[in-house]
């Protein structure tokens, strides 16, 4: 037993240095005056933690699959790329939290212990090899995610977020184990290697309802992801909470959740039967609907904060196309996206916070003229924005190129058709906000406090990426291409 706890251990680095982040963070925390305002070593120590997991996570990359724990997690490239994109998530919103005024001074360092320990939760799930552990993944990524969107205690429209994101979290999850328990039910276990090998041994009725069993699975992931038509409390919750939490929401527990949708549509129905058929009817249906019903809303919003939030739904929807293929090349092409996604939307939240900071408003009409105060600012933004609508040679247009093509690949013109149309769509919205920074006359005078030499350095530095890797894509395509899943 022993021996197996050492060698689970050894390939579980990553997640241990988090926990063990957690802890010192609480403790760093507790040595700060309660009125103290530096909180720089909190923040040190929490990036230099990070890093310390993302290099465990880089090791880990070149391993063979194996399991840990009993099998009751997995490690295998494609759950370590997915981190590796949450890592890096959660050390931007970190720095991006700091200078924002959207977060109490005070609960700066709650924000940075919550979001750690959100990202373990992340992980958790990314590796699930069994129901038991998917479920604690879950539960750990969303009970802490309720308490980080109520950070705002003295704002009513923070208190309101948490409290429904927490109503529909606890719905979906108590639906998902519903489901859960019933696939435990026809199948005798909750190891995802024996239901894969006892699930190839029904026929008829028995399928019927272990598809009513896997529907109901589908709840507590798509909640997630803010995948149709679970996505209800994604705008709200977005609009309510500080502006770094929101970035935070947008890039860890949506790539934790398309990890483990990855995981279950690979595990389960990658042979061809009738279940199979219905779960890629299924998500055919959902990643259509998703993407529609984003960026159609997304039009007429003049919050910034709830523009994004549909925008992030259309996003979904165009990644789980990649999932509909189920094969190596749409999984190839969905890690790509999460990569890119996650640099353009450090961007676009970090930009929107200072101005939101700076005018005590998200409305699109802070951005006007900002390519004449700060153009280097409008200029980032600009750039995350036409890549978010897949303009080349930006890295957004590779990515949606690569899902467009492998569906078209696999035949699926209709949803093909979608998601170009979509595309178009998005390209309306994103431009308009673009018009406002180069055309639109701003209100305002004088430079724009929260745009210090910091961070604009940082909102420079993480444009640049968005760019390269819509030129030099070829690095990263076969990194994402070598993120093999482990299919037993």
């Amino acid at each position: 037993m022993l021996e197996i706890l050492k060698a689970s251990l050894s390939v579980y680095l990553p997640e241990v240095v988090c926990i063990l982040l957690m802890c010192f963070l609480l403790i760093a925390e507790s040595m700060h005056e309660k009125e103290g305002t530096d909180r720089i070593k909190v923040y040190v120590l929490a990036t230099a933690g990070l890093l310390l997991a993302g290099v465990f996570l880089v090791l880990n990359l070149s391993l063979a699959p194996t399991g840990a724990f009993y099998n009751a997690v997995v490690i295998d490239s494609f759950g370590t790329f997915a981190k590796l994109i949450m890592v890096a998530g959660t050390i931007g919103t970190i720095w991006m939290a700091r200078q924002s005024g959207d977060i109490y001074t005070t609960m700066k360092s709650e924000f940075a212990i919550l979001a750690v320990g959100t990202l373990v939760g992340g992980m958790l799930l990314a590796s699930a090899n069994n129901m038991l552990t998917l479920y604690l993944g879950i539960e750990t990524l969303s009970i802490l995610s309720y308490v980080m969107a109520t950070l705002k205690r003295e704002n009513s429209a923070s208190t309101e977020a948490g409290m429904k994101y927490a109503l529909y979290g606890g719905l979906t999850a108590g639906v998902m184990l519903f489901g859960m328990s019933h696939i435990y039910g026809m199948m005798g276990s909750i190891q995802f290697s024996e239901i894969v090998v006892k699930m190839g041994m029904l026929s008829g009725a028995d399928q019927v309802f272990m598809m009513a069993s896997f529907l109901m699975f589908f709840a507590g992931i798509g909640y997630k992801v803010s995948a149709f038509p679970f996505h209800m409390w994604s705008p709200d919750v977005y609009q309510g909470s500080p502006i770094p939490v929101t970035a935070f929401f947008a890039i860890v527990p949506k790539m934790a959740g398309l990890a483990v949708l990855i995981r279950i549509s690979h595990l389960f129905f990658s042979e061809a039967n009738g279940m199979s058929s219905a779960w890629i009817g299924l998500l055919h249906v959902v990643a259509a609907l998703t993407m529609t019903v984003g960026n159609i809303t997304a039009i007429g919003q003049d919050s910034v904060k709830r523009l994004l939030a549909f925008s992030s739904i259309g996003h979904v929807g165009m990644m789980i196309m990649g999932i509909v293929v189920l094969d190596a090349v749409g999984i190839r092409a969905i890690l790509f996206y999460g990569v890119t996604y996650l640099f353009m939307t450090l961007v676009v939240f970090w930009v929107t916070s200072v101005l939101s900071d700076a005018y005590g408003t998200d409305s699109q009409a802070v951005f006007k003229g900002l390519i004449g105060r700060h153009p280097s600012m409008a200029i980032a933004m600009i750039i995350a924005l036409f890549s978010l609508a897949g303009l080349p040679p930006l890295s957004g247009f590779v990515a949606k190129f690569n899902i467009i093509s492998v569906v078209v690949e696999k035949g699926y013109f209709g949803l093909a058709f979608i998601a170009a149309l979509n595309s178009v769509i998005g390209l309306y919205y994103y431009m308009k906000l673009a018009k406002e920074m180069v055309f639109s006359k701003s209100e305002t005078t004088g430079d724009v406090p929260g745009f210090t030499d910091g961070v604009r350095v940082s909102i420079v530095a993480l444009s640049v990426p968005i760019v390269l890797y819509g030129i030099f894509f070829g690095g990263l395509m076969t990194a994402a291409g070598n993120a093999v899943i482990f299919l037993k």
